[in-house]
């Protein structure tokens, strides 16, 4: 493996997942298939490894200290993420590379699609944002 690679994807990834709260994945696994010639299989199996580390602990403290996290919720994520990726990582397991390739690809168009449409209910926007409130909310711009 190409430390130096391995280490910009890790970066990215680190910096993607601090920017937007998203799992590296979706920047490791397409980077370890492209960059470092991983199989489907290997980039998924190599991403869930890297969760197994506390790797967005400092990020997570960031948002902790001004109020944007809550633990209880985050507890109980991580219980079900437990048994949702032992349930996921024995079902991928059984399926052909290129079935896999084509379903991470639509489940990344699907998430996109869905961020680009859905509109951000007014109430959720943080006050003092009215600015972000009409990039987020184009309704929200009509409505005062």
């Amino acid at each position: 493996m190409n430390i130096v690679f391995g280490l910009l994807i890790g970066l990215a990834a680190g910096a993607l997942g601090g920017m937007f709260g998203i799992g590296g994945g979706i920047l490791m696994v397409p980077a370890m298939v492209y960059f470092l010639h991983f199989s489907q299989e290997m980039s998924q199996g190599t991403s869930l490894a890297v969760l197994c580390m506390p790797v967005g602990i400092l990020g997570a403290i960031n948002y902790y200290k001004v109020g944007n996290v809550d633990i209880k919720v985050a507890l109980t994520l991580a219980v079900g993420f437990v048994g949702g990726s032992l349930l996921g990582s024995k079902l991928a397991i059984g399926l052909p590379e290129a079935s896999m390739r084509k379903g991470f690809a639509i489940f990344l168009v699907l998430v996109a699609v869905q961020m680009w449409f859905k509109q951000v209910p007014p109430e959720l926007v943080p006050s003092g944002s009215s600015a972000r409130a009409s990039e987020m909310n184009p309704a929200a711009e009509s409505s005062k």
